[in-house]
């Protein structure tokens, strides 16, 4: 498939073959919208990943659902090589690149803006260099050497997630006294990391880490409180999409929801986090999270005149 090529069943697309569509210039950061909540729709180039591991795991399907998300309206594209979910096997920085960077490169020439989810340095750096123009890294307190200096000197934003331990372990790792208070705490500490190596404020986005070394329960608390991470001062990015504790919520007769039935839940999650201020919400299905921010930007939209 033609790096530029729309997938079948994307925008205008009626045919099984591809559309080629011409190259548009790079996204901006800076000219994200700033009316609404935005939508990051989650590209997982792996055959493990939780909700549509092996779905996505070649560059052609990877590119393929990547545009179509792009063409569906998501902001941001956040590109991925190694499963995050508890207790996924880690992958080489060799590999993760090897999967991600065509990715990159052909989404960023169709204009998509980019994000790497990533917790190494090189994997970070080589997609910088393939056009990505943030850092997602959810190693949280286990930020590999070198991420905070690379963040300084490249002076792309950087998203800040908490997470506990690593995919192993997180799910033993889940007292808190207050897990709002406690996640901030914690926060601040590898933000004050951050500082040191002179990254700037205005890049840091901070992330709760829904999911990752919490509870249902304490993952509904979180979400009770995304003021607490607001008053931190930074973008706040919630990603909620498809986890288990929605799943346990549309439990049933005993059976959890699978991850493709949670999309729902997801959107209903969106339009929360939207009212409550996010900067951005990141999803598996776009269509219904545009929707939802959407929806969210008009209601907290004065109304003038009739």
């Amino acid at each position: 498939m033609d790096s530029l090529a729309a997938a079948p069943g994307t925008g205008p697309a009626t045919s099984p073959l591809p559309i080629l569509r011409k190259p548009r210039p790079a996204a901006k950061f800076e000219a994200l919208p700033t009316d609404r909540t935005l939508v990051m729709g989650i590209l997982n180039v792996t055959p493990d990943s939780f909700s549509d591991g092996g779905k996505h795991a070649t560059a052609d399907s990877a590119i393929a659902a990547g545009l179509r998300m792009f063409y569906a309206g998501a902001d941001i594209i956040d590109v991925g090589g190694e499963s995050t979910r508890p207790g996924a096997e880690e992958v080489s920085p060799a590999e993760e690149q090897r999967r991600v960077v065509p990715v990159i490169e052909a989404l960023v020439k169709a204009g998509a803006l980019v994000s790497i989810d990533t917790t190494h340095v090189s994997t970070a750096e080589a997609a910088l260099n393939a056009g990505a123009a943030i850092i997602n890294d959810i190693s949280g307190l286990s930020i590999e050497p070198g991420m905070a200096e690379l963040v300084a000197k490249t002076k792309v934003p950087y998203v800040l997630t908490h997470r506990r331990g690593d995919a192993k372990t997180m799910t033993s790792l889940t007292e808190y006294d207050d897990v709002a208070n406690d996640v901030v705490s914690e926060l601040n500490g590898v933000r004050d990391k951050l500082y040191a190596a002179g990254v700037r404020p205005e890049q840091i986005i901070v992330d709760p880490g829904i999911g990752f070394s919490k509870t249902d329960v304490q993952n509904w608390e979180l979400l009770r409180n995304l003021d607490r991470l607001d008053a931190m001062g930074h973008k706040v990015l919630v990603g909620a999409s498809r986890k288990r504790f929605l799943g346990t919520l549309l439990t049933v007769s005993g059976k959890a929801a699978l991850p493709e039935e949670r999309d729902a839940a997801t959107a209903a999650i969106t339009a929360i986090s939207a009212a409550r201020g996010a900067w951005a919400v990141r999803v598996h299905d776009v269509g219904p999270s545009l929707d939802a921010v959407k929806v969210a930007a008009r209601m907290a939209a004065p109304d003038h005149g009739q």
